[in-house]
């Protein structure tokens, strides 16, 4: 079965290729197809966004379609950048430009008050509509600095205490056991199998 990941964001779809490894499914993105809807992220929360996310392609496709958002929610900044954590520092954002905002804001924090949680919503829908969504989160610390050459977004600040290493320094193959979008493609893993067992059905009767 196809399964349809709802963005053109190379690093993401990596990462969500190397933890659903072994799910019966080929997975492809955005950029398999020639022209895709333009899907504006105006949702209030993470889910509602995966969700619009995974609804509009499958749609478009008519194939399962699994839509993700996911973001970084820093206590001290009232849950900020949250749904914005990709444009933080404004419309031409940048990785480097949002972490750079993250660090100026924090500037005269200490590391007690720079508890920090990543948030993974995952959302599988297909042509007839929405299939279920999932979440998962990882909880951590934001960094006075900008550590390790792994990852994307946030990962470069945001420290695992109990490594005492930032997303970026620990590298994908312990990053992928533990992050927020592991945690939520474990639960999403059974929200397809659950799919792929009752179309089976469905065929046999």
């Amino acid at each position: 079965m196809e399964l349809v990941v709802a963005t053109k964001n190379k690093k993401k779809l990596q990462e969500i290729k190397d933890i659903l490894k072994g799910t019966r499914v080929k997975l492809l993105s955005l950029s398999d197809f020639a022209k895709t809807p333009r899907i504006i992220e105006n949702g209030r929360t993470f889910r509602e966004n995966a969700a619009k996310k995974a609804v509009t392609i499958a749609r478009f496709s008519g194939k399962l379609t699994l839509g993700e958002d996911s973001g970084l929610c820093i206590d001290a900044l009232g849950g900020k950048p949250g749904v914005y954590s990709s444009r933080f520092s404004g419309k031409n954002k940048s990785d480097a430009q949002n972490n750079l905002k993250v660090l100026r804001l924090l500037k005269d924090t200490p590391l007690k008050k720079r508890k920090a949680h990543y948030v993974c919503a995952i959302a599988l829908a297909d042509a007839s509509g929405l299939v279920g969504i999932v979440e998962g989160i990882c909880k951590g610390l934001i960094g006075f600095d900008l550590r390790g050459n792994t990852g994307f977004g946030y990962d470069p600040l945001f420290v695992i205490p109990r490594h005492n290493k930032t997303f970026a320094e620990l590298g994908p193959r312990i990053k992928h056991k533990m992050s927020h979008r592991y945690h939520a493609l474990k639960k999403a893993r059974k929200l397809i199998q659950k799919y792929i067992e009752r179309r089976k059905e469905s065929c046999y009767n």
